[in-house]
């Protein structure tokens, strides 16, 4: 068994050398299950626009990890141009953690600013909306698959602000 995981320790380790990233998500580990690290720098991350229509002032996803049986998602939001993102709900519950910028979340009637650092939790098919700050970036997970219910529609170029 020590055999076993120092092989699967030195292949993960001769892939990250090689790739920047150790992404061999397909190598059961010991227990047989189909984990493994993973490592990601933020330069070499993927980003995906979220609103083409919006063109280079979309807000951007990266999806940074998806849990294969319970499909728990971690993705990072990052933003050139500050935006409103308009009232919507998850199926899956959703926390957020601000990495920069300071962004404001409104739920329940209240509206909170929230800087680097800040944490919030809202339970599955909580509305809510957000002001995100141009530059910014949000560290989201969520504990099922991620997905996006929008109330009166997605943002618009009218959602974007300096």
């Amino acid at each position: 068994m020590k055999m076993k995981l120092c092989i699967a320790v030195l292949t993960g380790l001769f892939g990250f050398a090689l790739s920047g990233t150790a992404t061999n998500e397909t190598t059961p580990d010991t227990a047989g299950s189909m984990n493994a690290a993973i490592f990601k720098n933020l330069a070499d991350i993927k980003w995906d626009k979220i609103l083409p229509e919006l063109g280079a002032d979309s807000p951007e996803i990266s999806i940074l990890h998806v849990d294969p049986k319970t499909q728990a998602t971690k993705l990072l939001i990052r933003t050139s141009r500050a935006i409103h993102i308009r009232k919507h709900w998850h199926t899956a519950n959703e926390t957020h953690t601000i990495i920069t910028g300071i962004a404001a979340f409104a739920c329940d009637g209240k509206r909170v600013e929230m800087g680097p650092g800040s944490f919030n939790y809202l339970p599955a098919k909580m509305i809510h909306e957000a002001w995100l700050p141009a530059n910014s970036l949000t560290f989201i997970t969520v504990d099922g698959a991620w997905d996006v219910n929008w109330i009166e529609g997605p943002p618009t170029a009218a959602d974007l602000t300096k």
